[in-house]
């Protein structure tokens, strides 16, 4: 029992380090192209804030589709968990749209190849 909480430990250590790296490259990033430097304080301050907040986030979508009676998260509850930020949901619904465009343009394009080969088999014929 303590070997798999000690591995769910060991991986919830590796998940924050690789946040606190992203979150020190974006800010490295952002201080070269504003000519400002961050502090390590405030680097893992905005790491810490990022993870607890990622954590809420989580529960919240499982809290939802627990709701409604579904094992899989919907793109409806991520967008019910971004409501309390316009940007964020503004942005979500974008990328939303943006993946519907996407999988209607594969489902097109999937069913005009099934319609060509029926054709060429019917040439054939």
């Amino acid at each position: 029992m303590a070997t798999t909480m000690d591995e769910e430990e060991r991986k919830l250590q590796r998940l924050k380090a690789a946040l606190h790296h992203t979150v020190g490259r974006l800010c490295q990033s952002l201080g070269e192209n504003q000519q400002m430097e961050f502090s390590r304080q405030v680097i893992a301050a905005i790491s810490e804030t990022t993870f607890r907040q990622c954590d809420v986030f989580a529960k919240d979508l499982e809290d939802f589709a627990r709701h409604a009676k579904r094992s899989t998260v919907s793109m409806e509850d991520v967008k019910l968990v971004a409501r309390r930020s316009t940007a964020l949901y503004d942005f979500i619904q974008r990328k939303s749209e943006e993946i519907a465009n996407t999988s209607q343009d594969q489902r097109d394009k999937k069913k005009s190849g099934i319609k060509r080969k029926n054709k060429d088999t019917e040439a054939m014929e």
